[in-house]
């Protein structure tokens, strides 16, 4: 088989064979390319896909979720429907208490936030309204936040202290400050109260409803300044890793309806958005994308090779004197064997190369076009080295099986047959 393959007189058969049936090989080179083609190419826009959402949620935690109060729609204990429900500080613990699946709950409360009316912020003769969150370090660990370098985010300390430290968006930066001025360490004056700058945050849009220009401050501050008691606007959380995420979101309505006794059926005293879920759902669809592209592409490699083998099928019933000849001059049925299982597999080669060539060039471009793109969760479609050497590994078993069957059909041609053959 080897010394066959590095004889100069196979290569000559073999490209003499494409020659003389040129358009013919073409058109079947061509299904196998199409095979190659769909499958790289459909790999890489799935996994495209799931890289623009893990950039576009990247600094969130992928489990997480958001429960907020809202009104009650069946009376329930003696309430009437209707009841506006506020969430409580202490609901925090009692959650991790009745919800195995979580992991982190960070309650927030906030003024400006969904159409409220926002914060005066000012610092000299320059001023604005803000989204101001009162916040828990906890939060971090379920929606990181990107901190210039130099400050920070709020601590526990804080916290205990109730401390009027806050940390600022880059766009109020720039509203608020020169820039030569460094922020860190300066005062701003919130709703007639002077708070000192402990950081900036870089807005890095993942997906969340917050923007460039909002202000945290301690919790335990904005209860003091606002006085806003126990209360909590909305819960941020995460659930484990490993955690059913749907299953866990059921779990929270379920508790807080116990907690603040609302009927176990009414589904509008708490509102949630599980983003876990959502995430969940985009990697079962980029999923089932690799799915399909692998089985439309191992099915049109297939035909393509079905095709291959029936050219060399005719190849060899129109050479059937020159291998006769070949025969009787001596030349072995391994010899024979070797030479059509070497054309079967080389043009499969030929025409997977080309085809993943050709799909890379379509990923490159596609990358290109929305290599800068914010708005659209699409970046970096690339299928990994190893799937594209195990196509190319199929596709040499494929055409080496394939050629299998012309092969044996040119070794049982009798010499005697073949001299007579017009």
């Amino acid at each position: 088989m080897f010394r066959t393959l590095f004889d100069r007189d196979t290569w000559q058969e073999i490209f003499g064979s494409i020659q003389k049936n040129r358009l013919r090989t073409i058109v079947t080179v061509i299904g196998v390319l199409w095979g190659i083609f769909i499958y790289i190419t459909l790999s890489g826009a799935s996994k495209g896909l799931d890289n623009g959402f893990e950039r576009q949620f990247e600094q969130v935690a992928i489990n997480s979720l958001f429960v907020w109060a809202q009104s009650t729609s069946l009376p329930y204990d003696g309430f009437r429907t209707g009841r506006r429900m506020q969430l409580k500080l202490d609901d925090q613990a009692y959650l991790m208490q009745r919800v195995p699946q979580l992991q982190y709950v960070a309650p927030r409360i906030s003024r400006g936030a969904f159409g409220g009316q926002a914060a005066n912020v000012g610092r000299g003769t320059k001023s604005g309204n803000y989204t101001i969150y009162g916040d828990f370090p906890i939060l971090v660990k379920i929606a990181a936040k990107d901190i210039y370098e130099g400050g920070r985010f709020i601590n526990q300390a804080d916290i205990d202290n109730q401390r009027k430290v806050c940390v600022i968006g880059e766009r109020t930066q720039k509203e608020l400050f020169e820039k030569s001025e460094e922020p860190v360490g300066a005062f701003i004056e919130i709703d007639n109260m002077y708070f000192q700058v402990i950081g900036v945050h870089r807005f890095t849009g993942n997906g969340g409803f917050e923007n460039d220009s909002d202000v945290y401050i301690p919790f335990t501050t904005f209860r003091k300044a606002y006085n806003t008691g126990d209360k909590v606007d909305w819960f941020a959380m995460a659930a484990y890793d490993n955690a059913d995420v749907v299953l866990a979101e059921k779990n929270i309505k379920a508790a807080l309806k116990v907690k603040h006794r609302v009927h176990p059926d009414d589904e509008r005293a708490f509102g949630s958005f599980n983003l876990g879920e959502i995430f969940n759902k985009v990697k079962g669809f980029s999923s089932g994308m690799n799915l399909l592209s692998l089985v439309v592409g191992i099915a049109t490699i297939l035909a393509g090779v079905i095709g291959i083998g029936n050219i060399l099928l005719i190849s060899v019933r129109e050479r059937t004197k020159e291998l006769g000849i070949r025969r009787a001059l001596g030349a072995t049925p391994s010899e024979v064997r070797a030479q059509i299982i070497i054309e079967s597999v080389f043009l499969t080669l030929i025409a997977g190369v080309m085809g993943i060539v050709l799909g890379s060039f379509v990923l490159a471009t596609i990358n290109y076009l929305t290599v800068d793109s914010t708005s659209l969760p699409y970046t970096n479609p690339t299928v990994p080295i190893k799937f594209i050497l195990g196509a190319l590994a199929l596709m040499v078993g494929l055409g080496t099986l394939i050629g299998l069957i012309p092969a044996q059909r040119a070794v049982s041609i009798k010499p005697i047959d073949a001299l007579r053959e017009e």
